[in-house]
């Protein structure tokens, strides 16, 4: 290519840019949906809420193609082969532009009832030093300092994954403490099979979106899963609310004093 080629060459692509999302623009919104949706979400999510909800958009769009990646490492939309990134946190990134889905999400401290029953549970942030907290990655480095009221308390353990979801399971299996995002744990505490602790001591704000590197990346694709996921994240958030609320205070209240070492 020429350098008068190469100079030309972003312009181009800018150009055929505006002419797909106008082209796409034209269609409306009850066009049907085609082409290649790539989405990447973070593990425990992604198997465990988001899977069975991206099958139904699917068959809903039964000509789209779509591509669903599961990792914990956060996807560079840059370089990555992927449209959009279903991602845990505040947007802080100026280049990203972030379509809220769960706002309302914040991380919780669980534990199940056969490790508190031979463990006990800890009635400050400081005593988290006396029990084993189940650790993995996040954004590259492990999550070992937790924030509950405001206090940031620095936490070990004698098991780490770089797989979130694994964590999950090993607080189901009464390994330790955990440290979660509400939605990956909210089923298994509206079960019982985990308990909510130190709920006086709230985590960590952990809003969810769907996130794309541009504006002129919101497709009719990503828009209808936007609006899709966004449906079924506050059918959630309505459905497990008040029984989170009821599991939280009975932790707070039923949960057995127990002072044994693990």
């Amino acid at each position: 290519m020429t350098a008068e080629g190469e100079q030309y060459l972003p312009t181009a692509h800018s150009v055929l840019e505006t002419l797909q999302q106008g082209k796409e623009n034209l269609r409306g919104e009850n066009a049907t949906l085609r082409g290649v949706l790539q989405v990447t979400a973070p593990s425990d999510l992604g198997r465990n809420i988001l899977l069975p909800w991206l099958t139904q958009f699917r068959r809903q769009h039964p000509e789209l193609t779509l591509r669903f990646f599961l990792s914990d490492q956060m996807a560079n939309l840059f370089r990555d082969p992927v449209d959009v990134a279903i991602r845990y946190g505040p947007n802080e990134d100026a280049n990203y532009v972030a379509l809220p889905l769960a706002p309302w999400n914040q991380r919780v401290l669980v534990a199940s009832p056969e490790y508190v029953q031979r463990c006990g549970s800890p009635q400050t942030p400081d005593d988290l030093s006396k029990h084993a907290c189940l650790l993995y990655l996040q954004n590259g480095r492990v999550y070992d300092k937790w924030n509950l009221g405001g206090q940031t308390v620095q936490v070990s353990g004698p098991l780490f994954s770089d797989d979130a979801d694994v964590v999950r399971r090993w607080s189901l299996e009464g390994e330790g403490i955990a440290y979660k995002s509400w939605l990956d744990v909210s089923a298994d505490v509206a079960a019982e099979r985990l308990l909510v602790l130190l709920p006086d001591y709230p985590g960590e704000a952990s809003p969810l979106s769907l996130v794309c590197p541009h504006r002129k990346q919101i497709s009719p694709a990503v828009s209808q899963l936007h609006t899709w996921l966004s449906s079924q994240f506050s059918a959630l958030e309505r459905s497990y609310s008040a029984r989170a609320n009821s599991c939280a205070r009975n932790g707070a209240v039923l949960l057995p004093d127990v002072r044994a070492t693990c």
